[in-house]
């Protein structure tokens, strides 16, 4: 329907080896030489399988946020939207992400990249609010 797949709740899990110790960002500590437990990664982003769907990114709208062109969405349609919230928005059939601004009675999605200016959602446009943003795959190399 929109390019997407649902992770089937009795799909095969693959586990992944995650540290109890974190990497330091700042100066350097002693790391653990083991694996203390897994991570799958199904649990640790998808709340409810049923209504969770991925989406490939494609431009530089929302670089602010740290969304990249060649990202991976997670989103989510059974959360409720609200302001503030990333989200997957179709705009008069036009599928889009934009970080969602409801705020005294004004509708707009807005980009996180200043060379956009934020879509205000007029009488007459079709906003369609499809999902929310829960997460993100992105590939370093």
């Amino acid at each position: 329907m929109f390019g997407h797949f649902v992770p089937l709740p009795d799909a095969p899990r693959q586990y992944l080896p995650i540290d109890s110790t974190k990497v330091s960002a700042g100066f350097p500590s002693p790391a653990a030489d083991y694996v203390d437990r897994s991570l799958d990664i199904n649990e640790y982003l998808v709340r409810n399988p049923v209504s969770t769907f991925f989406f490939p990114v494609e431009g530089d709208s929302m670089e602010g946020a740290e969304i990249f062109d060649g990202d991976i969405l997670v989103v989510d349609r059974s959360i409720k939207a609200s302001h503030g919230h990333i989200v997957v928005a179709f705009v008069n059939g036009e599928r889009l992400v934009k970080r969602l601004y409801h705020r005294a009675g004004k509708v707009a999605l807005v980009a996180e990249n200043s060379k956009y200016p934020p879509l205000v959602i007029h009488d007459g446009n079709e906003l369609t609010v499809w999902g929310v943003v829960v997460g993100r795959f992105k590939r370093m190399v």
